[in-house]
């Protein structure tokens, strides 16, 4: 079974903060039918925060944190009887699954999440996904559930993913771009946050899903959600949006996790023979090539790697703690810092 993850914005199914019954019945058919040609379908749906404002009258975004968590919880409750009874209607079940960056940080939580979404498909069931705002702090300010769509498509080896958004692509000149074979500067320079009402992404969130997604070995496809079938028209091959291509070296797993799902904690400063023991020959960090550190951070925690010039030429996995690192200066003795396999350069 090909596997599929459909990314959903607050802005198609929540425009103006009011949820949309019709166009989520639209995707809810535009899913069950692709599933009936043989993918498999995982939902990643924004619009809960939009959703509690909805329930409880309230017109203005309100800017405080704590409010946001509590709007979130009251609207995915409401947003997830919504879908519950739209796929009711064609006999389909859907289950809820609520995830924050915790989930992916944690490497067992992480094969866990996979095995769930695994056994769904096996019993037929829609997996929905959305973050659990409720007691996530940064996931509210971070984006509007892009980055996590990239991540769940990792998770679960998708063939594509599709984010769904009130555009009809990448634009330049006014004009959709059709075929990005790469994300680069210049692509990025095209990417223009909107400040919107309700909604917390941007198309910058959106190129960043698509490169950790790239990076996987996944397509991501851009386009509008307001149009009529346009999840199986994307599968059919259909020119709709703007298509990212997917790398053809893809990182090893371990490594992308590293990468992408793992929360930095911190950073390690480096010398000159460090950085280029570790970009050039494919060598461990030793401690003799560490100047200084910033942050704290423990044992088995993801850290950045900045070179002297104030890059940050990668990320690794530490094998010591900052408390450890900082008793090793001034200290001749080589300590290997992080084992090459656990440094992922920068892309």
């Amino acid at each position: 079974m090909k596997k599929i993850v459909v990314k959903v914005g607050s802005s198609v199914i929540a425009p103006h903060g009011k949820l949309d019954s019709f166009l989520i019945t639209r995707i809810v058919k535009d899913i069950l039918e692709a599933e009936r040609k043989g993918y498999g379908i995982v939902l990643v749906s924004s619009g809960a925060i939009a959703c509690g404002l909805n329930k409880l009258g309230y017109k203005k975004f309100p800017q405080d944190i704590h409010s946001l968590m509590a709007f979130s919880s009251l609207g995915q409750v409401a947003l997830m009887n919504i879908y519950a009874e739209k796929f009711k209607k064609y006999k389909k079940l859907c289950a809820q699954i609520l995830l924050t960056w915790d989930d992916f940080d944690n490497r067992k939580r992480f094969i866990n999440a996979r095995c769930t979404i695994d056994k769904l498909f096996a019993m037929g069931i829609i997996p929905i996904i959305n973050e659990n705002d409720a007691v996530s702090y940064e996931e509210i300010r971070f984006g509007d559930n892009d980055r996590l769509s990239a991540l769940v498509s990792d998770l679960i080896r998708a063939e594509a993913l599709i984010i769904l958004s009130d555009v009809e692509g990448l634009l330049e000149n006014d004009n959709v771009i059709r075929m990005v074979p790469q994300i680069d500067a210049k692509i990025l320079s095209l990417a223009k946050s909107e400040d919107k009402t309700h909604t917390r992404g941007g198309m910058i969130t959106k190129l960043e899903a698509a490169k950790i997604a790239a990076s996987s070995g996944i397509k991501t496809i851009i386009a509008h959600g307001g149009k009529s079938n346009v999840i199986c028209r994307i599968i059919a091959g259909e020119g709709l949006g703007t298509l990212f291509l997917a790398q053809n070296e893809i990182a090893r797993a371990r490594k992308r996790w590293i990468a992408f799902s793992k929360k930095m904690k911190g950073k390690v400063f480096i010398d000159e023979g460090a950085s280029q023991a570790l970009l050039n020959r494919g060598k461990s960090l030793l401690s003799v090539g560490i100047i200084r550190i910033e942050g704290s951070f423990k044992r088995g925690d993801a850290v950045c790697i900045v070179d002297k010039e104030d890059r940050i030429c990668g990320c690794g996995i530490i094998n010591y703690s900052s408390d450890e690192l900082s008793d090793f200066k001034g200290k001749k003795f080589e300590k290997e810092i992080i084992h090459r396999d656990n440094f992922v350069k920068r892309g």
